[in-house]
């Protein structure tokens, strides 16, 4: 049954993301889901280019607070596989400064992180 409900999950997620355009994609109002493309449940993870990169994400953060961005240049997936509906958002100054749109669970956005400078997770 577990596995049914994964790959339910799993069909959603992909729904989604090939139904929506734009800046990002939402799977509904799902929480976040076990591991999926090599994140963590409870992580948000930062992908090189628009892609899933082979489930490899090049950073992973966990912990709510503030991140400082170093060497993000050009388009990348930032991907919230947080629980509890906890959000992420892209700051354009450091420390936290500069903060937009709060992205709900179980959502990626591809976006350019060149101007982006921190992330901030919250509950």
């Amino acid at each position: 049954m577990r596995t049914f409900v994964r790959a339910a999950a799993l069909l959603m997620f992909t729904a989604g993301a090939v139904l929506t355009t734009g800046a990002g994609a939402q799977a509904g109002s799902a929480d976040a889901q076990d591991t999926y493309a090599g994140c963590r449940s409870g992580y948000v993870c930062i992908y090189p280019g628009a892609s899933w990169n082979g489930n490899r994400p090049e950073a992973t953060y966990y912990r709510y607070g503030v991140y400082n961005l170093n060497n993000q240049i050009g388009t990348h997936r930032v991907f919230n596989n947080q629980t509890g509906g906890a959000t992420v958002q892209l700051c354009t100054g450091y420390n936290g400064v500069g903060c937009g749109a709060k992205m709900p669970t179980w959502t990626f956005w591809d976006v350019d992180l060149t101007p982006i400078n921190s992330i901030r997770l919250a509950p």
